[in-house]
């Protein structure tokens, strides 16, 4: 079984996307190519994302380690990107199984009403056969892995449901969606708390930066196209390039600020189609619901102009961070590609503000490359073992690098917490684990039930003012 699903991982998100929705498609009751079309454009999307964050990668990467090389930084955990993590994720016992436990998690839920998200977001379903087998790795035992890996989904839904009404507010044309993935989940709480925060001192609480605001004041200068062009140019500054080489990466950095949100916007025309279906088949199955949302990928999103700008401007001054902070022994290289990621369900918190955005950024991410080098032991033994079994080249850890890891799911809260509850504090982390996501759930089940009957009065009330109309016409 694991050497099956290591082959689907190997497919990739390209391949295995078109598969997974033309088959759901077709199975929610959408025509054979309607369902083959929407299943296309998102593998045409996957394939944008892939090229573009190749390029930021590709690009970025060589001035980079040129900037490593001159100025003599000695970081000796590895940055190995999130296709490390996913394939250390399926590669595993924990993997081979998660796909069929947590969709039977989230029937469950959506039958005792903790929830209200149907998460058909399968890839992304590596992010909780991660955490399960670093689990595995660290406590040697299944079952174990497997607790931590479902109570990562559980938390993930019942966010992706106190998150969805600001998220549907915000972005245009998400209506009935929300994000259930982890990696964005896990910085939501941390996040609104930094937020308050800043709300309350005084002068920072006036400062208010949107995208469309920095065009308007700045024109030219405040597009992401701009931006990256710059950011670009400064990196290749400081790696000593000769002018072309500089002027180059500009170019190239503004190319990836200006194609992503095109690319977004295939994804958009791909799931819509699966995303309306589904919904109108939950409303039928599901005819007390008080509006059931459907999980979605991130990517959806990433897009938006905050999230490049605040992305792009945070790349040079986390890498910066990264060289001088204190026990810090993580460099992001190769995660670079993964920062859009950090931003979808922080935006709808500060409303797009670009200000408030990059400081909270900020604070996360610092804390995620002490989360990334705490983590790196167990990630590294991970990846040592899937390597000797696969010999995938993607956790192959090159010479002169001890340990490895990855912003993408390794930085986050999430899998600090679970992970440390679950593997380094016996018998006591499993139980506070179990009763906070349990307290979690019964939140989340008296808050549907409201709404259930806020929306059963709505309706009464509706039908009998219609009632009451129609009376008045007939006299």
């Amino acid at each position: 079984m694991k050497e099956v699903f290591g082959y689907i991982v190997g497919l990739g998100a390209p391949v295995m996307m078109p598969i997974i929705f033309t088959i759901l498609g077709v199975c929610i009751g959408i025509k054979l190519g309607k369902a083959l079309k929407s299943g296309l454009l998102v593998g045409v999307g996957f394939v944008g994302l892939s090229i573009v964050t190749a390029l930021l990668t590709t690009a970025l990467g060589p001035a980079l380690n040129s900037v490593v090389d001159i100025y003599d930084l000695q970081l000796k955990v590895f940055d190995m990107g999130w296709p490390a993590a996913a394939s250390i994720a399926y590669n595993t016992s924990v993997g081979a199984l998660i796909i069929p436990i947590c969709l039977g998690v989230n029937l469950l839920m959506l039958l005792t009403r903790t929830t209200k998200t149907v998460n058909i977001d399968l890839w992304n379903y590596w992010h909780f056969a991660f955490i399960g087998a670093l689990a595995y790795f660290a406590t040697h035992s299944l079952l174990w892995g497997f607790f931590a890996a479902v109570i990562c989904y559980i938390i993930t839904l019942v966010i992706a449901d106190f998150t969805a009404k600001k998220f549907q507010k915000f972005y245009k044309n998400m209506d009935g969606i929300s994000i259930p993935q982890p990696f964005c989940a896990g910085f939501v709480p941390f996040a609104w708390v930094i937020n308050k925060g800043l709300d309350k001192i005084p002068g920072v609480n006036k400062i208010n930066i949107d995208s469309e605001g920095m065009k308007q004041k700045f024109g030219l200068m405040g597009e992401p196209l701009f931006l990256g062009v710059v950011i670009g140019c400064v990196i290749g500054a400081f790696a000593r390039y000769e002018l072309p080489k500089v002027l180059m990466l500009g170019v190239q950095m503004g190319a990836v600020m200006e194609l992503i949100p095109r690319i977004t916007g295939l994804f958009i025309e791909g799931l819509l189609p699966i995303s309306n279906a589904t919904k109108s088949l939950i409303d039928r199955k599901f005819k007390k619901s008080a509006g059931l949302n459907i999980g979605m990928s991130p990517a959806l999103v990433i897009g938006h102009p905050a999230t490049l700008v605040v992305s792009l401007l945070l790349i040079p001054v986390i890498i910066l961070l990264a060289v001088i902070l204190p026990g810090n022994e993580f460099l992001p290289l190769a995660s670079l590609a993964g920062m859009f990621y950090v931003f979808p369900l922080i935006l709808p918190i500060t409303k797009g503000n670009v200000f408030k955005t990059f400081i909270i950024g900020l604070i996360l991410l610092v804390g995620g490359v002490y989360i990334v080098t705490n983590l790196a032991p167990v990630f590294t033994l991970a990846a040592q073992d899937v390597y000797a079994m696969t010999q995938d080249t993607a956790v192959r850890i090159p010479d002169g690098f001890s340990e490895a890891a990855a912003i993408d799911f390794a930085s986050s809260p999430f899998t600090w917490v679970i992970y440390h509850l679950t593997a380094s504090i016996k018998i006591i982390g499993p139980v506070i684990l179990g009763v906070c996501t349990l307290a979690l759930m019964l939140v989340n089940r008296r808050a549907i039930l409201r709404q259930h009957r806020q929306a059963e009065a709505e309706a009464e009330l509706e039908a009998a003012e219609e009632a009451e109309a129609g009376n008045n016409q007939e006299k």
